[in-house]
């Protein structure tokens, strides 16, 4: 009845905040309150596929059905010129496909926010945010999601601090980023090799400094890591326990009819308690390596590189390159210490439906020469533990497409079909491929 009960106030919320804002004009400057909501459902199917061994975190080889529901709040306050305030109220509940394992490119991102089959509320983000302008020059920014929006100076600092998802504001890629409309499997949230910052949900604290300018920006943070590999609890001592990122883009001299190429490199550093590879196998002298029992506090570092081509409004293509160095276990985000990617989001204009986006993109997933031997000796890490591996690069491909249904003021709703391909799911080639179909429904106002 709960469950059911979060459901009906989560929808009443929906279609309230869109009767308040029905009147809004465009044009008018936002007023000092915000507010937005969202609802997210999704649902997979993974017919059965052929594996002749299965092991504790393998994906399962017969058919299985999963879903996720989330549904978020978004407060937003303007306390004066610059600065504003936001409380994201979340609540999400779902059954992850074999335990939310078998892959490194998992694929429902939601899942991310939980996989309990009882609809759990928590605070999602809460942060406060000041821009400082620099010069007369301006821009608008238009109201959105965790963003009350307005003019701010062409050139800026914004000083960001509190609780928020660093995808939020890091690899800010617009056409592959948002599991709730466009791409769902984890190799396409970000770059697949940042093991970034985030408690089980996604989510870190710390503080943040950008700096815009017309053509390019630079932006550097410090957040806090989990207590534990994959953990709920964040460790709250910034000294102690860190994930430190820094990323600069600028548009590129070259243009096509949309506007200019744009690039984007991203490096990190963590520090976390986590175990290498190499020092469990040599813990286990012949045995079967466990991670676990060689953790201690060391680092992790990494790059990510970003080629966005415009293509049009709501169109374009984007490449990404990303690389860790692969000696100590995943520790936040999910297992893959080296991708290429490649992929697009294009509108359905051609054929009138210029509201309607699809995409389809392309991953090759690897992993280091020590993580690979771990498995292969029987290790179970995060994810992943067939028993044994026989190693091969996991190539995902994912398309969808999605169906604008018609706005009720600004209430936004969208239906989108889906499929996953995943050849060597965990890196194995003994088993898969794999599928997995999609039906996802989306509003938010």
């Amino acid at each position: 009845m709960a469950r059911h009960a979060i459901r009906f106030v989560a929808a009443g919320l929906l279609l309230l905040g869109a009767a308040c804002r029905a009147d809004d004009a465009p044009t008018q400057e936002p007023g000092p309150v915000a507010l937005h909501g969202q609802a997210t459902w999704i649902r997979q199917l993974k017919p059965s596929f052929d594996a002749p061994y299965t092991g504790p975190h393998s994906l399962r080889p017969e058919r299985e059905w999963s879903y996720s529901f989330t549904t978020t709040l978004d407060l937003g306050l303007r306390l004066w010129r610059g600065a504003q305030v936001h409380l994201n109220p979340e609540g999400a509940e779902g059954l992850p496909l074999s335990q939310l394992t078998g892959a490194g490119g998992i694929s429902n991102g939601e899942l991310q926010r939980g996989s309990s089959l009882t609809l759990r509320s928590y605070r999602a983000r809460m942060f406060f945010q000041q821009r400082i302008d620099l010069d007369g020059d301006t821009q608008r920014i238009e109201p959105e999601f965790n963003e009350i929006g307005g003019t701010a100076g062409a050139r800026r600092w914004t000083f960001t601090a509190g609780t928020i998802s660093l995808l939020d504001y890091f690899d800010p890629n617009p056409y592959a980023k948002d599991p709730r409309e466009q791409f769902t499997n984890w190799a396409f949230l970000t770059h697949g090799a940042w093991d970034y910052a985030a408690d089980a949900r996604g989510y870190t604290s710390g503080a943040m400094a950008e700096y815009t300018a017309p053509g390019w920006a630079f932006r550097v943070g410090r957040f806090m890591q989990p207590r534990q590999s994959n953990g709920l609890q964040l460790e709250h001592d910034l000294a102690r326990q860190y994930g430190d990122q820094a990323e600069v883009e600028s548009d590129l001299p070259w243009r096509v009819a949309a506007g200019p190429l744009r690039a984007r490199a991203l490096v990190f550093r963590n520090r976390v308690n986590g175990g290498r590879f190499t020092d469990a196998i040599a813990d286990a002298a012949g045995g079967v390596p466990d991670i676990t029992a060689v953790r201690r506090l060391q680092s992790k570092q990494g790059w990510g590189l970003t080629l966005q081509m415009p293509l049009g409004p709501d169109q374009g293509l984007f490449v990404r390159a990303s690389r860790n160095d692969g000696a100590v276990e995943t520790y936040a985000f999910t297992e893959i210490d080296r991708q290429v990617a490649i992929g697009g989001q294009f509108t359905g204009a051609r054929w009138g439906r210029a509201r309607d986006t699809w995409g389809v993109a392309y991953a090759v997933d690897g992993l280091s020469v020590p993580h690979r031997a771990y498995l292969a000796l029987g290790g179970q890490a995060a994810f992943l533990g067939d028993g044994r591996l026989s190693y091969g690069t996991e190539r995902i491909l994912e398309a969808y497409y999605r169906f604008a249904l018609p706005d009720a003021g600004p209430l936004r709703n969208a239906i989108s079909v889906g499929a996953h391909h995943i050849a060597n799911p965990g890196y194995n080639r003994d088993r898969g491929p794999a599928q997995a179909w999609t039906l996802r429904w989306h509003a938010d106002f």
